[in-house]
């Protein structure tokens, strides 16, 4: 009979041993013998993990007779087959306006102990981002743990990595067991990853920092006195759900302050979400997560580049970017697709290139196939001098700059498509790289093209994704023994790397909350969320509106589908006037809005006895959040909806605060009342919010808008996003 790793939820006031480990034993053997009954030859289920704390329930490897038993087994709320998720700086404090001894950086902040826990790949424990010198003894809250294993023992943690924890039962009940020569059985990182998004958080304040000479200057994490923990959880072949479920509940055991999670699957609903749960388990202990939208959640670019320039032979000048240092290339013959080989040469196929074709040329190559780098492995191969990488119309004009093992460029797409009409045009195509360095004068913030966009498919009546943060071209530590372009024919070794993606922008909002946390410890999560939300920016370093790159035009501005409520703003997110706080029960409203059942509540009710009240209208847009989402059809006329809020002061007192909104288009708006007096601190306030649909079809699918209550210094701004179905 065919297995299957399973996560089960488990109704926790069903759970009568207080004993778990016995108890969920006690279920195993239940339904082997419920379903030996009905099977002959049946394996005993392999119990994997017990969870306890975020969520009630265990992961185990099931056969389908034995999960169709668990239908008699009393308690028993939902399974979830197992699956892979996959994983989703010296300048960006500068950016984000951190400076040592003022504001979050001051030194009364720095002192304050907060514990970032990162599931990841690992770290890298002897890195200088890691070391413990003049750090205060570890916390007496912490319950966590130092994990031995394949090169790593105890005395690699210290009192800034105070934990470090391995989690991989689910991945080799899939996969197969880790395969040591390419993998560490153990907390240390073969990958970098973790390694990088640790230090993005929370690594040490390191003096000269760079990759081969570039981003020179000082490299640190958001908030780098804070104290790290190492949940590994992914592995070669990606993480699964239930080792990164497992990391999260000990990860919250242990004490940490602050989670960060820089992977991710496929959306579904909140109820088949396994994360969503963990991570709503670990809000309810007051614990702040953070988690990557996507590469396919939010990151922007900040105002470092690393430009090259591409001359060609007829006189074209076009930018694009690198993190080759070498230097510049001679003016070099340009060979692309049949002037380059056989078939497939056109995106440097392995084996496709000819060599004395491309011996001593530079050669141009379509992306999108291989990883940036490989590429210009293939051509390095085959002879090649250089190489141009060349977007398609739909990567557009992102270009992102790698660590390449020969002079290699990428370039937009508006400019490769000029260079494959002077290629197949010229007699003699010939083309010449500059490699110019680190610049500082970009319009900055701009959205990458790589981050994931809403609206929200689990769930339209949020904005998705929240806000969005550095995540192009970020340096942070790295494992000297990979090399900068993670290939392995590239023996580089280097303590710092640049890579780019939303795994990189969420430490970075993990860090951010650490600094929040630390001058506010009795906030909730939900409180340095709105902090983070409402005091955002969306207008770059030129006053303009963002851009956004997801296609082939650089004049496209940002939406909230792009940006959530904007960009981060830490020193602001620390006095933000006015908060919308969320309760765990208001979480559990907003699911009974959106029809839950019984049964799917309690996966979140965490052994609360919660039910859903009756003949009560109850509607989505009602959760107390930062961000208004509307719905309406594309033929409603005066359709409207109301939505009630609640803003909570933590600013100056008296205040009165006025408000001003932007309609969006189709859309009329009314706030009542239009001001908030307060008189007290952590005074409780609520308004009304009403939205109007003006009529008429409308070819239009969103429209977007603003809301902001303002008074003094103060603007807390809320986006509207209106869509039409």
């Amino acid at each position: 009979m065919e297995e299957q790793t399973y996560i089960i939820h488990m109704d926790k006031t069903k759970i009568t041993d207080s004993d778990h480990q016995q108890y969920y034993q006690a279920v195993i053997d239940s339904i082997t013998k419920l379903s030996s009954q009905e099977e002959e030859e049946e394996n005993t289920p392999q119990l994997l993990y017990i969870y306890e704390t975020v969520i009630s329930g265990f992961a185990a490897k099931l056969s389908t007779s034995q999960l169709k038993s668990l239908n008699q087994v009393d308690g028993f709320l939902f399974a979830t087959p197992d699956e892979l998720l996959s994983l989703h700086t010296t300048h960006t404090p500068q950016f984000l306006g951190l400076q040592n001894g003022n504001g979050l950086w001051s030194a009364s902040n720095l002192a304050s102990d907060v514990i970032v826990g990162l599931v990841d790949t690992g770290i890298w424990p002897e890195h200088v981002s890691f070391q413990d010198s003049g750090m205060s003894p570890v916390p007496a809250r912490w319950k966590g743990t130092c994990e031995e294993g394949t090169r790593f023992s105890i005395s690699n943690c210290n009192k800034k990595l105070i934990g470090a924890r391995v989690f991989v039962q689910g991945y080799e009940a899939i996969v197969g067991r880790v395969n040591e020569t390419v993998d560490y059985r153990s907390p240390r990182d073969s990958n970098g990853h973790g390694t990088h998004t640790a230090s993005i958080a929370a690594g040490n304040f390191v003096n000269q920092a760079s990759l081969f000479g570039l981003a020179k200057g000082s490299a640190s994490g958001m908030k780098y006195t804070a104290r790290i923990a190492a949940y590994k959880a992914c592995w070669t072949s990606g993480c699964t759900n239930s080792d990164v479920m497992a990391a999260i509940d000990s990860a919250v055991a242990d004490g940490v302050d602050i989670l960060s999670l820089s992977l991710g699957g496929r959306s579904n609903p909140y109820y088949r979400d396994n994360i969503a749960i963990a991570s709503f388990g670990a809000i309810q202990h007051g614990v702040f997560v953070s988690c990557a939208a996507g590469n396919s959640g939010p990151s922007s670019y900040n105002d470092r580049s690393f430009p090259t320039a591409v001359k060609l032979g007829d006189g074209q000048i076009f930018e694009g970017s690198s993190l080759y240092s070498g230097k510049k290339t001679k003016q070099l013959p340009l060979v692309y697709n049949r002037t380059a080989g056989r078939q497939g040469a056109a995106y440097c196929f392995e084996g496709s290139l000819v060599k004395k074709l491309v011996k001593g040329k530079i050669v141009v190559c379509e992306g999108g196939i291989y990883s940036r780098t490989g590429v210009g492995e293939k051509v390095k191969k085959a002879g090649g001098a250089g190489m141009l990488l060349l977007n398609s119309e739909d990567e557009g004009e992102e270009i992102l700059a790698d660590a390449h093992i020969l002079p290699a460029t990428s370039l937009g797409a508006s400019a490769a498509k000029a260079i494959r009409k002077y290629v197949g045009s010229a007699k003699e195509p010939s083309a010449l790289i500059v490699f110019q360095g680190t610049v500082y004068v970009n319009t900055a913030p701009v959205m990458a093209a790589f981050s994931s966009r809403g609206p929200n498919s689990a769930g339209p009546d949020v904005i998705k994704p929240d806000v969005t943060a550095p995540g192009v071209d970020i340096l942070a530590a790295w494992p000297p023994n990979i090399s900068p372009s993670m290939l392995k024919s590239d023996n580089r070794s280097v303590l710092f790397n640049i890579i780019s993606g939303t795994s990189m922008s969420c430490p970075h909002v993990s860090g951010l909350a650490s600094l929040l946390k630390s001058v506010h410890r009795d906030w909730s999560p939900a409180a340095i969320k709105s902090a983070l939300m409402t005091t955002a920016y969306t207008l770059n370093n030129k006053g303009a509106a963002v851009a956004d790159i997801a296609s082939t035009s650089t004049s496209k501005s940002a939406t909230p589908f792009a940006f959530g409520s904007g960009h981060v703003d830490p020193e602001n997110a620390s006095d933000p006037g006015l908060v919308y706080d969320i309760t765990a029960e208001d979480y559990l409203f907003y699911l009974c809005s959106l029809s839950y059942n019984s049964s799917q509540i309690a996966l979140f009710s965490s052994g609360v006895n919660f039910t859903c009240p009756k003949n009560s209208v109850l509607q989505p847009g009602d959760l107390n959040y930062p961000s208004f989402s509307v719905l309406f059809s594309k033929y409603a006329r005066n359709m409207s909806v109301t939505y009630k809020r609640t803003v909570k002061n933590v600013g100056k007192i008296p205040s009165t605060y006025a408000v001003q909104v932007k309609e969006p288009t189709g859309v009329s708006v009314t706030v009542e009342p239009r001001s908030l007096t307060f008189k007290k601190m952590g005074e409780k306030l609520s308004y009304k919010v009403s939205f109007v649909a003006l009529g008429g079809p409308t070819l239009i699918n969103s429209s977007f808008g603003t809301l902001t209550w303002v008074s003094g210094k103060y603007r807390v701004g809320s986006p509207i996003a209106v869509t039409w179905l």
